[in-house]
This record gives structure tokens, sequence and C-alpha cells, in this order.
């Protein structure tokens, strides 16, 4: 059995006990099937189908969900890990047996995120409504500033290897760490994970199974974390993944690839116009009434 195999099996296994455990908390309470529900469905097809092509679904998720008085805004980090989770597992199966990555790197990469991920989410579930507003306020205009430099052809360019060993290793560890954490937060993992493939001069396109399986991992385990502590929105969350899987067939199988350029500058200013009204509405929030929330 190759390590891409091992490394599928085991996230088969992590999806099914994350389905199963989701299902018993859904048999509890069922969403009703209003329009708001619809709403939800219709963004997870939308966001995943296009976060498979490359644009990001978590930025994108949360704008919709501001727009359209979806999600109230202290539990819109939790909604999206909990809701992306499916999809996120359903993208990895379709790209992460192709690549080639040294497994040490791999591994230990994944392993780091998931544990950044299982601890930020412990933090973020607890987060008063102000907090949560300003932290992704912050973590949109990263998000934006991200996809400029997509945009910009700004990512450094990377080397030949597919993996690194000692400081670089230790780096890219701990590089990892952290950004599973900021994934609880909203921060997509997927171009800052690129970005430091690249400064480590691993060749760019190890990062897709490095970048696919660390988000495959880590969502359930987080996501776990923020169903626990009931920081989320649960119809919201079953729309994203409803809608979700479907889009991500389509266009992982379907569709391949489309002419994405103006997408994502649509996109970034979409992010960025959400990122202000967020931090706008964390000041008018007062500190003191946090705890009300």
């Amino acid at each position: 059995m190759t390590p891409a195999t091992v490394l599928l099996v085991a996230l088969a296994l992590v999806a099914a006990a994350f389905a199963a455990g989701w299902a018993r908390r859904l048999r509890q309470r069922l969403p009703a099937a209003d329009g708001g529900f619809g709403w939800s469905i219709a963004t997870g097809a939308v966001t995943n189908f296009f976060d498979t092509l490359g644009v990001g679904s978590f930025a994108p998720t949360t704008a919709a969900f501001r727009w359209l008085g979806l999600v109230p805004d202290r539990v819109i980090p939790g909604t999206l890990n909990a809701g992306h989770t499916l999809p996120t597992i359903a993208e990895a199966f379709a790209y992460m047996a192709f690549i080639p990555v040294d497994v040490l790197t791999l591994f230990s990469m994944i392993a780091a995120a998931v544990l950044g991920a299982w601890l930020g989410a412990g933090v973020v579930s607890h987060w008063p409504k102000r907090k949560v507003q300003i932290g992704m306020g912050i973590a949109l205009l990263a998000a934006a500033a991200l996809m400029l430099m997509t945009q910009l052809n700004l990512f450094p360019g990377g080397g030949d290897a597919i993996g690194v060993r000692d400081l670089k290793l230790v780096l890219a560890v701990g590089g990892n760490f952290a950004l599973g954490a900021l994934m609880t937060l909203g921060i997509g993992l997927y171009a800052p994970c690129m970005i430091l493939v690249s400064l480590l001069g691993m060749n760019p396109t190890a990062a897709f199974p490095i970048m696919m399986g660390s988000c495959a991992f880590l969502m359930p385990i987080g996501s776990l974390r923020f169903i626990r502590e009931r920081a989320y929105s649960l119809r919201a969350a079953l729309g994203l993944a409803i809608g979700g899987i479907p889009g991500v067939l389509v266009a992982a199988y379907v569709v391949k690839s489309l002419p994405l350029y103006a997408v994502r500058w649509l996109v970034i200013v979409v992010v960025v116009y959400t990122a202000v009204t967020m931090l706008v509405a964390a000041t008018k929030e007062e500190p003191h009434s946090q705890l009300q929330h």
C-alpha cells in the first residue's frame, strides 16, 4: 500500500467518523428546509465549485452569509469549518493521489495543521461577537491580499524539491501549525500554504497534496470543537455541505478548468467590502456588552 493510499484510507475513516457524529446531532434537531436553508445550499454549491478551481471558499462564503443575513457574525468561523468539511474532503480525494511529495514532509505538515486547528478552534469557539468580528475582518483582508498576489503573479517561484529536511522541515511544520490555527478564524489555508512551500524551495505543485491533505484532516477535527461548543449555525453548515459536495464533483470531473481571472477580481472586491463592514460593525459593538452575545 502506497503512502498516498494510506493517507486516503485514513481520511476516509476520519470523514466517516465526522459524518456519523454530525448525523447524530442532526437527528436531534434537523433544520427546517426554509428559504434560508436553500440559500445556504446554493452558497455551498457555488463557493465549493470555485474553491475546487482555485478561488477559495471561506472568504466568499463569509461575504454571502453577511449579505444574505444567514448567520450571526459570532458563529461564522464555526459554520465555515463545519459546513465546508465534507466538500473539502471530496476535493482531497479528487486530487491528492496524483501529485508526488515527500512522505515525511507531507505527514508532518498535515499533523501540525491538525494540532493547530484543534487548539485554535478551542479558543475561537469561546470568543465574543466583537472579537470574532475584528478577527474575521482582519482575516478577510489577509485573504484579499493573498488573492491579489495571485492575480499579480507575486508568489515566490519555489524550486524543484518535493520535500524538506532539518531546519526547513521545522519551519514547514511550525508554519503549517500556525496556518491550521488561523483556519479556524476563517483564513483559508491554500494560498498561504502555497507561499510557505515555495519559500522553502519546494516545487509549488507539491503544495497541492499538502494543503488539501491539511485542510481535509484538520477541518473535521477543528469542526468537532465548534460543534461541541455549539458555536456554529447547524442549518447553514448543513446547507453548505449538501450543496458543496456536488459543486466539488462538477468542478473536478466535469468542468475541470475555467478562465477565472475576472472572477478573482470580483471576489477580491467583495471580500474587501465584507471585511470593512465587519470591522465597522465591531466598532459599534460595545466592549462591555460582549458577554451578552
